[in-house]
């Protein structure tokens, strides 16, 4: 019940909320994207959702339009010389991903779930992970967010190009985390997920994530801090 029914109330209700009470943030960061950079404020892309279909997410724009056919690909590193001027500073602090509050109003995403991927990152997942991974909604956050909080770091300190480094190691692991999700979800997990969201955000080093959760698939060697 809780999976079909009341999730999805819940997504309603939050997203139209939230896109309230941030509109005072919302505003001014639309008017500073305007005013800098290459002058636009959201970014659109294809992902794959709910079913594996494909939909339209919603961000603010923080790299260069044509950063996928720059070096570096689809992969973001720290200190990216494709970010533009507030690129970085939303994007470590997760206002990028706020507009997709409106793909969960209409129905895209939920709050919690699977992060929606680009064709080419969903296709290193494993088969069985492909199979199962969108038998939910993709998510504003999930475990996958919350355990590589700091993707970015990890791609830009391997020893191996960035995509893969991705393939190899973080792709697996990030699928597995999503199907142990899917193996747990229920209300608990879900308000435990958005209030472990806002922890890390404010404590970026916390491990709290893995007292809470003490059954989490194990993390492979070359991905522990």
């Amino acid at each position: 019940m809780y999976k079909y029914f009341f999730k999805r109330l819940i997504d309603i209700t939050l997203s139209f909320i939230g896109l309230v009470i941030l509109s005072p943030l919302l505003i001014p960061v639309c008017i500073g994207l305007l005013l800098t950079g290459e002058h636009y404020i959201f970014y659109f892309q294809k992902r794959i959702g709910y079913k594996n279909k494909p939909f339209n997410i919603w961000k603010f724009a923080t790299m260069l339009k044509n950063s996928p056919n720059l070096p570096g690909g689809l992969h973001t590193l720290r200190k990216d010389p494709r970010l533009m001027p507030l690129g970085g500073f939303l994007r470590r602090t997760k206002i990028n991903e706020l507009p997709q509050l409106i793909n969960i109003l209409i129905g895209d995403m939920s709050i919690i779930g699977p992060r929606p991927l680009v064709d080419k990152n969903f296709e290193l997942y494993p088969d069985h992970v492909k199979a199962t991974i969108n038998n939910v909604k993709p998510g504003l956050t999930g475990i996958g967010s919350i355990v590589f909080r700091d993707e970015e770091r990890l791609l830009s300190e391997s020893e191996l190009p960035p995509h893969e480094f991705y393939k190899q190691s973080i792709s697996p692991f990030k699928g597995e985390l999503e199907l142990w999700y899917q193996q747990h979800l229920s209300f608990y997990t879900d308000a435990m997920l958005v209030f472990l969201t806002a922890w890390v955000i404010v404590f970026p080093g916390s491990n709290l994530v893995h007292s809470v959760f003490r059954d989490l698939p194990e993390r492979p060697e070359e991905l522990k801090y």
